[in-house]
């Protein structure tokens, strides 16, 4: 373990930016949901309205995880079902980045041959992905007990972020030991993820089979009880796991050698296929599996949306200050319209996200040396980034499709029009990020950080009504809200002009500037 805590001040310092931006944007979610629930349910009446229409809804209870009362806290924790997923993918991502990913890019055997010791890049990635999370648990609970719930409840329901997080950040160490490619680390540890998700939904949906929510780190998360009863013990469960994780990350990593793996890599064919000579080719070999995951998810995600679209219009048509609030994240004066609208802004924000990870693919090949052979060749540079620039634009353009078509399914209202129309929004993070990987490839991650931003104006900035010259910053908030609003084609045109200056300036630089910056 020597040299562990140099190891963790210079992960700190790569992370220096993106670190608090995550912690403070899932620290005010929470804050934001209270001050709506309390504008929104103001007395016990409404509030037990809003438990009898929910508590027995399989697509909210799916979605959502069970509700355990009729309480403010109650529907906070509740509200707040789906952020242990968030806090548990943030955490696997950042221990695979700094472990999988420092070595494969050979960063890892530079430190390695400095006096540090062999599992030491391991500890402090496990260290600052922990750390980070109790940080962020630990201010929901100051922040939610500072808003007048119980501070048991806030403290409970902080924590249990917390320890999601823990969780799959040893499940990130472990999914880093067994693959060779930090591509295939992040697709076991978002599959880990999207088991502890589906073991929960499908415990919490049926009284025969709870049993399989104790098998969830994300159930134990709802298991803790917030507001209804804290069970303290819960939190062992997390602790335990996530040291056995850890141990055995460290008994795994003792066993390969730097650069290899656990499983066998599959051996590739002797010959290129034909289908691979051309930039664009090689770009859907490599974005592919990134676009149907994102698809498949959102897509699924689209389903339970739609199917609760009849629940939140009874809501709403029996709360106008419920109303309110989803007309403020979108839609015209039909209250269907409204939610709809709503949960197309929020389909608009994730499709960024693919987005963003697609432009940033040019980067993480760039620095993993295996842009260089490719434009060794024949090929231009133009010529290699447009083509991970098209899985970027016309890929969001399907996953928004999908997606729209999905929500419309179960909803009963044709969709894809509203969906599509977020794309001009979409392709501004995207831009942005070429024009970082273009003018300061180092900050290039910087983009994820641009997103939570526009994510926290969307979400949160909406719900406390921040000043409109404030939430204007968010491209989202200047796109039509449909179905039911009116369609305006000078922002559209404003967008993609944006999107454009900055995709083309991005491009230009690439041209001009060494590759590759490490």
């Amino acid at each position: 373990m020597t040299g562990t805590w140099a190891l963790l001040r210079l992960v700190l310092r790569r992370d220096r930016l993106l670190m608090p931006v995550w912690i403070l944007g899932l620290t005010l979610a929470p804050i934001g949901y209270l001050s709506s629930i309390k504008a929104a349910y103001p007395d016990a009446v409404s509030r037990q309205h809003f438990y009898d229409l929910n508590a027995s809804s399989a697509t909210f209870v799916v979605r959502n995880g069970p509700l355990y009362g009729s309480s403010v806290g109650n529907l906070l924790a509740w509200q707040c079902g789906f952020v242990p997923v968030v806090v548990g993918l943030i955490a696997l991502l950042t221990v695979v980045r700094h472990t999988r990913t420092e070595e494969e890019a050979g960063r890892r055997e530079l430190t390695g041959a400095t006096v540090v010791g062999r599992h030491a890049g391991l500890a402090a990635a496990v260290i600052a992905a922990c750390g980070a999370c109790l940080v962020h648990g630990l201010l929901v609970g100051f922040g939610l007990a500072a808003q007048g719930v119980p501070a048991a409840g806030a403290f409970a329901l902080g924590l249990g972020f917390s320890l999601a997080g823990w969780v799959f950040a040893g499940v990130g160490a472990v999914a880093a030991q067994l693959t060779w490619g930090a591509g295939g680390a992040r697709g076991l540890g978002i599959g880990a993820l999207v088991l502890a998700f589906l073991l929960r939904a499908a415990g919490d949906s049926s009284a025969s089979a709870g049993w399989l929510a104790w098998l969830s780190p994300i159930g134990w998360a709802h298991r803790l009880r917030p507001f209804a009863g804290e069970q303290w013990w819960v939190l062992a469960l997390a602790v335990v796991a996530t040291g056995l994780l850890v141990v055995s990350a460290v008994a795994l990593s003792a066993r390969r050698d730097l650069g290899a793996a656990l499983l066998p890599a599959r051996l590739g064919r002797s010959g290129a296929k034909p289908s691979l000579r051309s930039p664009l080719a090689l770009a859907w070999r490599l974005q592919r599996g990134t676009l149907l995951v994102w698809t498949g998810c959102l897509g699924l995600v689209g389903l339970l949306m739609g199917g609760g679209a009849k629940n939140v219009a009874e809501m709403m048509r029996d709360n106008k200050a419920v109303g309110e609030v989803f007309s403020r994240l979108g839609g015209g004066g039909a209250v269907t319209d409204a939610y709809l609208a709503g949960t197309m802004t929020l389909f608009g924000l994730a499709a960024a996200g693919y987005a963003v990870q697609a432009t940033l693919k040019l980067r993480a090949e760039e620095a993993a040396g295996r842009a260089e052979p490719v434009l060794a060749t024949a090929v231009g540079r133009l010529g290699w980034a447009l083509a991970h620039l098209t899985f970027a634009l016309a890929g969001s353009a399907f996953v928004l499709a999908v997606t729209g078509f999905a929500t419309g399914l179960t909803s009963g209202v044709p969709l894809v029009p509203a969906a599509l129309a977020q794309l001009p929004a979409v392709w501004v993070p995207a831009g942005l990020a070429a024009a970082l990987i273009g003018f300061f490839p180092r900050f290039a991650a910087a983009a994820w950080g641009l997103l939570a931003a526009f994510l926290l104006l969307s979400l949160v900035g909406s719900a406390l009504r921040w000043n409109d010259v404030v939430l204007g910053l968010s491209p989202f908030s200047h796109m039509a809200r449909l179905p039911g609003g009116t369609f305006s084609l000078a922002p559209v045109l404003w967008l993609l002009a944006i999107a454009l200056v900055s995709g083309a300036g991005g491009l230009a630089a690439l041209r001009r500037r060494d590759m590759p910056v490490g």
